[in-house]
C-alpha cells in the first residue's frame, strides 16, 4: 500500500523559513518522480516544485529563488526547503509521487504564514 506522509509544517512569520519532509512507503521511490503542490484557502491546488527520478528539478515562478526541492531516494524521502516566506505562501502543502499514470498524494500539511 502506497503511503506518503508529510511533516514539518506549522506557523511561520513572514521572512521566515521552514522545511517540509515527505516520507514514502510501499513504493520503489527511486523510480518515481516526486514533488509538491499547494492549495490556498478558496483557490485551486497549484504546482510548487518537482524533482524527477533522475534528479532534475522544476519549480513555479512564484517560488523560484526561495524554495528548493530535494530528495534522498535511499531513505524514500523528499524535502521542500522554503525560505523568505510571505503571506501568499499560506496554504496546505501536499507531496506527491508519480510513476507513469500512477499518482499518490500525501494528506497535506498546513503552512500558515502570519505575523
Amino acid at each position: 500500500q502506497v503511503q506518503l506522509v508529510e511533516s514539518g509544517g506549522g506557523l511561520v512569520r513572514p521572512g521566515g523559513s521552514l522545511r517540509l519532509s515527505c516520507a514514502a512507503s510501499g513504493i520503489s521511490f527511486s523510480f518515481y518522480d516526486a514533488g509538491w503542490y499547494r492549495q490556498a484557502p478558496g483557490k485551486p491546488r497549484e504546482f510548487v516544485a518537482n524533482i524527477l527520478s533522475g534528479g532534475s528539478t522544476n519549480s513555479a515562478d512564484s517560488v523560484k529563488g526561495r524554495f528548493t526541492i530535494s530528495r534522498d531516494s535511499g531513505k524514500k524521502m523528499q524535502y521542500l526547503q522554503m525560505n523568505n516566506l510571505n503571506t501568499k505562501d499560506t496554504a496546505v502543502y501536499y507531496c506527491h509521487a508519480r510513476l507513469g499514470g500512477s499518482v499518490s498524494w500525501g494528506r497535506g500539511n498546513q503552512v500558515p504564514v502570519s505575523s
